[in-house]
């Protein structure tokens, strides 16, 4: 996981949180699954072919109103990045982020060197030493390239999905019943959620002091499986913390509701 936040000790401390703070992997029976990561764009299909690129992942879906890329072996229980135009351009620090991950340094250099080459940039949001690399894509979206890690498969793999929070912990037992993913470690700094199957990417949960300001540019998506009924759904996320927001969705197929740090997610049909 790569914080958006200037502190070094941040790493130290993480790292000894997620091996002393584990839960067990418990989790309840899933009735919402994570299903896509939506970010909003002004150019939404240039977006999805930039990332597609990146991740060497496929673009599986083009229209007026949004663009889909996939890994190229997708299973139905993979996460998508889902594209989406809006007028609005992009204010602040988003509050998700991705984490790209490389085997070795060479890969860790080559794929922040690529990255660049196709228009992304580096930023500086006050990171200062760490081991990880901050970019933002043709869009100004940041993202962290993490230092070589020999258990990742290839370079540019989706590690993680990096979510700002006041207080980890009870947002990421929140998210565990609304994602389905299990909780491996937890602590005041930091909360790491798995895949069932302990497929990456994570998602992890960073602390970070600065509270949500207006509608995020990047959310989640969740979704029921197909024997499921959405509205229940939705009634048992409210139940967990949730709330319903109107963001000028109209009549749509899917409900949007905050979760308890007031973060934006969509509650799509059963699929």
């Amino acid at each position: 996981m790569a914080p958006l936040i200037p502190s070094s000790r941040w790493v130290a401390d993480t790292a000894a949180s997620c091996i002393s703070g584990p839960r067990g992997g418990k989790v309840t029976v899933m009735g919402t699954r994570l299903y896509s990561v939506v970010i909003d764009c002004g150019d939404h299909v240039a977006q999805a072919r930039w990332w597609a690129q990146t991740l060497r992942w496929t673009v599986v879906h083009v229209d007026d109103h949004e663009a889909a890329v996939e890994p190229s072996s997708a299973s139905p229980h993979d996460l998508a990045l889902v594209f989406v135009p809006v007028p609005e351009p992009k204010h602040g620090k988003n509050r998700i982020h991705l984490d790209l991950g490389s085997p070795t340094a060479q890969a860790h250099r080559d794929l922040v060197d690529q990255a660049q080459a196709r228009g992304a940039s580096a930023v500086d949001i006050g990171q200062k030493e760490v081991s990880w690399t901050v970019l933002a894509d043709p869009e100004g979206n940041e993202f962290c390239v993490l230092a070589p890690d020999r258990r990742v498969e290839e370079p540019g793999a989706l590690a993680a999905i990096v979510v700002d929070a006041r207080r980890p912990a009870p947002l990421a037992r929140f998210w565990a019943e609304a994602g389905g993913w299990r909780i491996s470690c937890e602590s005041h700094l930091v909360a790491r959620l798995r895949h069932p199957e302990r497929r990456r990417p994570t998602m992890d949960l960073v602390a970070v002091a600065d509270p949500t300001s207006g509608k995020n540019r990047v959310h989640l998506d969740v979704a029921p499986d197909i024997d499921g009924e959405q509205r229940a759904e939705v009634e048992r996320l409210v139940r967990l913390g949730a709330r319903p927001v109107d963001i000028g969705q109209g009549d749509a197929s899917w409900v949007v509701l905050a979760d308890p740090e007031d973060n934006e997610f969509c509650v799509l049909s059963p699929r």
